[in-house]
């Protein structure tokens, strides 16, 4: 057995062997089913070196700017700062990062607008406890606080949380109608809490007296809420519901009602849209021995099951943390994250 050759930091031997990991297969090397089948197009050294260096420790998601004309991918990085992907997705760009953004985890990312047309992004802040709002340039123009006890939260099981002193834990959040939904199922409450925009010029945003979910598994409780989403053209809201192999939907008011089950054993994480396609990452999936699955529903059913690791060959995706599907010229790209060692890469549907 060859020995670890003494003065080399094992930081440095660590990196290179993450480095190693991330090297693009082959590129004729396709995962999936039928019309969704996905390869490789871009790997970790797609990214800015300063936010290749904190890649192994990433843990968040990606907000698609889908207006007409625009296209921009929004996601951040501990130790880097907020990261923009082109509409093309040919190039990657590091935004000027406050400090007090730049070194925390940003947990996932939702980009709401105004009724002005004025974009904004927001940050589930887990470590912080904090919902950061920035303009798309990476100023920030709003920090919400944790709610202090006495906040009416619009449920009384929430409301005695805060009064206990419980810990509040934001995983994700997604903005309907002015109002935004914010999962907390890192703590124990795992309620989804929601604030209101107050005012949009500047912007502040107020805790609000509205709260569901809970943890347990009763139709409507969460094992662990982790995302949240609004599907395009509704008035939902979907939660993964981790532990559970489901995404559970909600009306704006925070009554359940249905579920969209994933395959048993998986540990979805998130869901988002791109026309009657879903995309749902997962931490885990039924055979943990092939890395976990990306999944594509279509029109509500499964469609494809895309396996990065296995199939892909990239072996920092054990566990899938998010993913955003998009269409560029016809064709549909997969953005996706890994977590646990972090990666990064871009997939591109193969053509028949």
């Amino acid at each position: 057995m060859a020995r670890l050759k003494l003065g080399i930091p094992f930081a440095i031997l660590l990196a290179a062997a993450w480095a190693a990991a991330t090297r693009s297969p082959a590129a004729t090397a396709a995962s999936g089913q039928g019309k969704l089948r996905f390869r490789v197009l871009y790997t970790a050294s797609h990214l800015p070196s300063e936010a290749a260096k904190v890649l192994p420790q990433a843990h968040g998601g990606f907000a698609v700017d889908r207006r007409p004309g625009r296209g921009e991918i929004y996601f951040a990085l501990k130790g880097a700062g907020i990261l923009q992907i082109s509409a093309e997705l040919s190039r990657v760009r590091l935004l000027e990062t406050p400090a007090e953004l730049k070194n925390t985890n940003l947990h996932n990312t939702a980009i709401w607008y105004t009724r002005s047309g004025a974009a904004y992004l927001s940050f589930a802040a887990n470590e912080a406890g904090r919902i950061y709002t920035v303009s798309l340039d990476g100023r920030l123009v709003h920090t919400l606080p944790p709610p202090t006890p006495g906040t009416d939260l619009g449920h009384p099981a929430a409301n005695d949380y805060l009064a206990g002193a419980g810990n509040f834990v934001p995983t994700d959040i997604a903005e309907l109608e002015e109002r935004f939904y914010i999962t907390t199922g890192y703590s124990n409450l795992d309620f989804v809490l929601t604030a209101r925009l107050a005012a949009a010029g500047p912007v502040r945003i107020e805790w609000s007296d509205l709260a569901f979910g809970g943890r347990g598994s009763a139709p409507g409780q969460f094992g662990t809420g982790h995302g949240i989403a609004v599907p395009p053209g509704t008035r939902f809201l979907e939660v993964a519901d981790r532990p559970n192999s489901e995404i559970d939907r909600f009306t704006r008011y925070g009554q359940y009602v249905g579920t969209l089950k994933t395959p048993p054993g998986s540990l979805p994480c998130d869901i988002d849209y791109s026309g009657r396609y879903a995309v749902v990452p997962a931490l885990d999936g039924p055979d943990r021995s092939k890395g976990a699955p990306i999944y594509i529903f279509e029109d509500g059913k499964l469609a494809s099951t895309i396996l990065p690791k296995e199939e892909l060959g990239l072996a920092n995706f054990r566990h899938v943390h998010h993913a955003v599907l998009v269409e560029r010229n016809g064709r549909l790209y997969l953005i996706a994250q890994a977590w646990n060692p972090g990666d990064f890469a871009i997939l591109e549907q193969v053509s028949d």
